[in-house]
């Protein structure tokens, strides 16, 4: 599930409900005036959740409607909770935890009942300017779930394949000659169901594209560019809500990590300019993946990359910078509903 920061607050709220989320518990405190009235620990279990709703408009005149649910993004865990406030229409503000911990300025002491009213703080604090969740297609949480068994197979396949290549130089021969009969004789079973395995997923995967015009249009405009191949175009799709989630290319590129920052402080500090560490990884890696292959080849991105070292640039920053035009151009042949033309300027 992904958050949609394009769907602001039209709502005016009474109520504040901050929810700290683990596996098995859920932490609630209910702020009310900017001033916590009440706090509880529940199961995280849809029965015990709408137990606690009930109690909250029974025991202190909660307007449900009213009320603002602000929730840390926790992954599977929220999806009992997420899924039970939507059937009901209700407001849901799903936020990234570093967001609201930065927010609220130097804090001591951590526990989950605190962390809950913290969050429940965020939101009437940015009352003003709140973003509220919206579901994804139940298309693209498939397509999410495929990918990510992908990634598990993948990882699997290459802790096999590199076992020998990593022990050889740290064994001596006879227990190198044990590893290699070992490898030699319970691996090649192995290696060959993951393959099989994975090709099935993938299958998968494309066959989920094929039968949706809207993804499958996005994909091919996607992998029409020189160097982006199919995972990396999946991951863009998943990571943007098929492009809803962002309505510019350098907010896109600030999320994904490669949007250069100034470093700089009066006359003492005066460093280059250089990416945040606050990123999506797995698509800044997807990205810097698809910008090594296609300054491989003959386009105008290695062009670019060419000129630059030519010119002196570092090789890192100059990495980054076709990173950087790379993901602007895929956001581009997105808003113009067109695929990749290497003599269309877009």
């Amino acid at each position: 599930m992904q958050d949609n920061p394009l769907h602001s607050n039209q709502t005016h709220y009474n109520f504040f409900i901050g929810i700290d989320v683990s596996k098995q518990h859920l932490d609630l405190a209910l702020l009310v005036g900017g001033r916590v009235i009440n706090s509880m620990r529940i199961e995280n279990q849809p029965k015990a959740i709408g137990a606690a709703l009930q109690k909250l408009i029974t025991s202190h005149g909660v307007v449900v409607k009213q009320c603002l649910f602000c929730l840390e993004h926790t992954g599977i865990y929220s999806n009992d909770l997420v899924g039970l406030l939507e059937q009901q229409e209700l407001a849901i503000w799903l936020e990234h935890p570093l967001q609201i911990k930065y927010s609220l300025g130097m804090q001591r002491g951590k526990n989950d009942k605190i962390d809950a009213q913290r969050i429940a703080q965020y939101a009437y604090k940015n009352r003003e300017s709140v973003r509220l969740w919206k579901p994804t297609r139940k298309l693209l949480t498939q397509l999410q779930h495929l990918t990510r068994l992908r990634e598990r197979l993948l990882s699997a396949n290459n802790t096999l394949k590199v076992a020998l290549s990593e022990g050889k130089p740290f064994s001596d021969k006879d227990t190198h000659q044990l590893l290699t009969q070992l490898l030699t004789k319970h691996c090649p079973s192995s290696l060959a169901a993951l393959k099989k395995d994975l090709q099935a997923v993938e299958k998968q995967i494309q066959q989920l594209i094929d039968s949706d015009e809207h993804l499958s249009q996005l994909f091919s405009q996607l992998t029409s560019v020189p160097g982006v191949g199919p995972v990396t175009a999946s991951e863009l799709i998943i990571s943007t809500n098929e492009f809803k989630d962002f309505d510019s290319p350098k907010k896109l590129a600030c999320y994904a990590g490669v949007a250069p920052f100034e470093h700089s402080s009066g006359k003492s500090i005066r460093g280059r300019s250089r990416v945040s560490h606050q990123a999506n990884k797995r698509l800044k890696t997807l990205l810097q993946m698809a910008a090594m292959r296609t300054v491989r080849l003959k386009n105008k991105f290695a062009r670019y990359y060419d000129r630059k070292i030519e010119e002196g640039k570092n090789k890192m920053l100059v990495c980054n910078a076709v990173r950087n035009k790379l993901l602007h151009t895929l956001f581009a042949l997105v808003k113009h509903n067109q695929k990749y033309d290497e003599n269309y300027a877009l």
